[in-house]
């Protein structure tokens, strides 16, 4: 998407300078085991190519330690990833043997919320015209960047049942939104545009509907947008934003909403650039150890079967990268995935042939001659 760092603020992560970085490498379950490795394996080649220090410490949480220990996140855990770690690589997580995934969201969500990771950031950019499902679109006319406020809303967890296995059960489920929370990710997304020279930021909400909690959005974009004069801002009503990315997802430079919206429209926008597959994520605080992640989920159908593909945790290591200051060296990456594109040297999701394993090789040798 870009080769600008992932961080408006312009600090480092506080361990960065002339040390080694140092990255917790989580690969989790299912095809986590398996494309964590292709990354690790490419991120140090490119590291090697630039000659930078970079260190990796693996864990092994996940549904495998869940099962045997009963624990999900060890005690000091999250103290440990913050004070020792530059960045936390992720992999994926979820098992049929824990049908309710409670150590999958005692992890993932307990790391973005106890690490404070408030921006979740989604690059949409189709690499290849081929793979995206719209007519006639190349790879100019779909390139943006979601912002989704990553710790509030209704994935807080703040609700009950009433009544609850009967005829008359309510359920309830709480939309938090305060007002710190909602201006940093809607600052963060115009520094984002202004640091990376992108010239528009659209809003969504729906506050014609949720006339309290998206009030609140309304009033804050209002106030923040004047700081930007340059950069030209737009709102959307949530269906409207999706009816529109599907119409023409070249009006978009920056989109930020909330924590629900965003998980949508990301979704949305990964299939239009190509499917789940070849999409990143980062979880971010500025200046703080922060998590990158693919977003496609452990997918225990292929798991074992060696045909996962490894691009959506190769172009999450990119935006890690990116994080870190390595700036040439993340573009390196997104370059060597265009160019297995190009080759369709690919596994079979994206109509090739080639093993996860293969994929990684070709790409750290790649990145080695790039």
């Amino acid at each position: 998407m870009t080769t600008k760092p992932m961080n408006p603020s312009g600090k480092l992560p506080l361990r960065w300078g002339g040390e080694a970085a140092r990255i917790a490498v989580i690969p989790g379950d299912g095809i986590g085991k398996e494309v964590t490795p292709e990354s690790v394996k490419v991120l140090r080649a490119v590291a090697a190519r630039a000659k930078r220090p970079l260190e990796f410490v693996e864990f092994d949480w996940g549904a495998d330690k869940y099962l045997k220990e009963g624990l999900s996140l060890p005690a000091g855990a999250v103290e440990m990833l913050r004070d020792e770690f530059d960045a936390i690589l992720f992999g994926a997580l979820g098992d049929p043997r824990v049908p309710s995934n409670q150590h999958a969201a005692d992890i993932l969500l307990g790391l973005r919320f106890k690490l404070d990771l408030y921006v979740n950031a989604r690059p949409v950019e189709l690499l290849h015209e081929r793979l995206t499902p719209l007519r006639d679109r190349t790879e100019n006319d779909i390139r943006f960047m979601v912002f989704r406020e990553n710790t509030e809303g209704l994935y807080v967890g703040v609700g009950g049942f009433f009544k609850k296995g009967t005829a008359d059960e309510i359920a309830m489920q709480e939309d938090v939104n305060s007002r710190k929370g909602v201006e940093r990710i809607i600052r963060y997304a115009y520094d984002y545009a202004r640091q990376n020279g992108l010239k528009r930021v659209c809003m969504s909400d729906k506050s014609n509907a949720m006339t309290f909690a998206h009030d609140l959005w309304q009033r804050v974009f209002k106030e923040v947008r004047q700081e930007y004069p340059k950069i030209e801002s737009r709102h959307l009503y949530i269906d409207t934003l999706a009816m529109e990315m599907v119409r023409d997802p070249s009006q978009f430079d920056v989109i930020v909403t909330c924590n629900l919206f965003g998980d949508i429209v990301s979704d949305l926008g990964a299939q239009l650039a190509g499917g789940l597959g070849l999409a990143p994520s980062g979880n971010i605080h500025p200046g703080r150890t922060s998590l990158f992640e693919p977003v496609h989920g452990s997918a225990p159908n292929i798991a074992g079967k060696r045909i996962a593909n490894p691009f959506g945790s190769v172009l999450a290591s990119a935006m890690m990268l990116d994080f870190l200051g390595w700036k040439e060296e993340g573009q390196v990456l997104r370059e060597g995935v265009k160019a297995a594109l190009r080759e369709s040297f690919v596994t079979p999701d994206l109509g090739g042939v080639k093993q996860t394993v293969e994929v990684g090789d070709w790409l750290a040798s790649y990145v080695e001659r790039a």
